[in-house]
Parts: C-alpha cells; sequence; structure tokens
C-alpha cells in the first residue's frame, strides 16, 4: 500500500494545503508526520486543525514544543525564537495540549517514525553525514528510518553498517539493506528549492519517491509579514533556503 510522509510543516498553510491537493492524485492509504507542525510560519492552528484528523502517526519536532513552552529558545535564533514565542500565544489550547502529548519517536508499519535522530531524539541532533546515520541507525532495528528536522530531503542506505547518500527522488529498497531516509520540508524547504517537499512510501514494493509541489509562496510570505513575525521568515520561502 502507498503511504505519505509529511514533515516540518512550519504554520506554512498554503504550502499544506498544495501538498493534501497532490495527495488526491495519489490516494495513500495513510498519512504520518514527522513534527514541526507549527513554528516560523503565520498559520500554526490552521496547519494542525487540517493535518491532523488526516494523520495514522505523528510525533513531535523541537519547534511544537519550543512553541508550547516545554524547550528552551536558548538553541534558537533569533526569527526562530521569536516565532516560537509568536506561536506561544497563538495556539488553541486544545491543539497544545495535543503537541504536547506527541512522542518523541513511534513504530509505524515496520518503520521509525522520529523528528530529528533515532538514538537520542530529545536532543535534536541532525543526520548530515553518513557517519552520522551509521551511528544513528546502529541505536535501532528497524529497516526503515524516517527524518525530518534538517529540511533537506535524500536518503542514506546502509550495506553491512557502511552508509552512502543520495539525492535520487526514487529509490527501491534492497533486500538486506537499511535506509534512514529525510522527508525533507512541506513549510520552509532549505535545499534551494522553494516548492513543499514530501515523502511517499509503498510498503509492498518498498518503494520511495521524494516529490515537489508549487505552491502560493506570496500567500505565505504575506501572511508573515501580517503577522508581524520577522520578515526574513517570509522571504527565505521564495528561495528555498
Amino acid at each position: 500500500m502507498l503511504h505519505a510522509v509529511v514533515s516540518d510543516i512550519h504554520g506554512n498553510l498554503e504550502a499544506l494545503e498544495a501538498v493534501l491537493a497532490d495527495l488526491e492524485r495519489h490516494r495513500p492509504a495513510s498519512v504520518v508526520c514527522l513534527g514541526d507542525f507549527v513554528g516560523y510560519g503565520a498559520s500554526p492552528n490552521e496547519c494542525i486543525e487540517r493535518l491532523r484528523p488526516r494523520l495514522e502517526a505523528a510525533v513531535v519536532g523541537n519547534h511544537d514544543l519550543a512553541a508550547c513552552g516545554k524547550l528552551r529558545l536558548g538553541g534558537f535564533n533569533h526569527e526562530a525564537a521569536m516565532a516560537a514565542r509568536w506561536t506561544d500565544t497563538s495556539l488553541t489550547a486544545e491543539n497544545r495540549e495535543w503537541l504536547e502529548r506527541l512522542p518523541f519517536s513511534a513504530p509505524w508499519r515496520g518503520a521509525l517514525l522520529v523528528h530529528s535522530s533515532p538514538l537520542h531524539p530529545e536532543e535534536w541532533n541532525y543526520v548530515l553525514s553518513p557517519a552520522d546515520a551509521e551511528a544513528e541507525m546502529a541505536s535501532c532495528e528497524e529497516s526503515l528510518v524516517l527524518v525530518g528536522h534538517s529540511h533537506y530531503p535524500g536518503t542514506f542506505e546502509l550495506d553491512g553498517g557502511r552508509a552512502r547518500y543520495s539525492r535520487t527522488p526514487d529509490v527501491r529498497m534492497a533486500p538486506g539493506r537499511r535506509y534512514l531516509v529525510n522527508a525533507g520540508s512541506v513549510g520552509q524547504p532549505r535545499d534551494g528549492d522553494p516548492r513543499a517537499g514530501y515523502l511517499l512510501f509503498d510498503d509492498r514494493t518498498r518503494e520511495l519517491r521524494h516529490l515537489r509541489v508549487e505552491y502560493d509562496v506570496e500567500g505565505a510570505m504575506r501572511r508573515i509579514r501580517e503577522a508581524s513575525l520577522p520578515a526574513f521568515l517570509a522571504e527565505r520561502l521564495r528561495w528555498g533556503e
């Protein structure tokens, strides 16, 4: 069956709506989210309420906890901290409670879902190199680990404990090999491509596909400005950085 994996929506309703519309073409059996529903963008409640009913599983992201006052902002840059404080004052009580109850990691259909990394998910480490992937995958047994956090889509393939990295959009999982896959970001891509990103996973054929979707970037930028959030958070959407 085909499944959709989304991550790092970051309060960007325009990007989320475009991804959900694209999912209508593929009709996945389920949708999961790898965290950071909020932060940076100006539509935190709308994104949670639009996506939550569609989800089979989800994990919490660092910006989700920061927006709930459950994570210190010392490690955030100035703009991210401002957005977290703004989101803290904007979240409904119901949405705040829901975010706070999300787990750091979750087993799902034989895979492991986690926002940052499987070894210490609460430390919000990034998996950016083959060496990182090798160390992280040594901490779990699953053949597939799905992550977000870096906003940079790609696949680490491990063969005998050694990892190699690929940005190839279509991946067929080979028998006996293990995979750590970053699903990219719906609401704030950082790989130079401003289009919203998400992942499709077929658990029957063991195929993965990274997809990109055009969305109303100007509309998302306008919402950020109207909320008096830092202008940089709007401008970076235009460039996918």
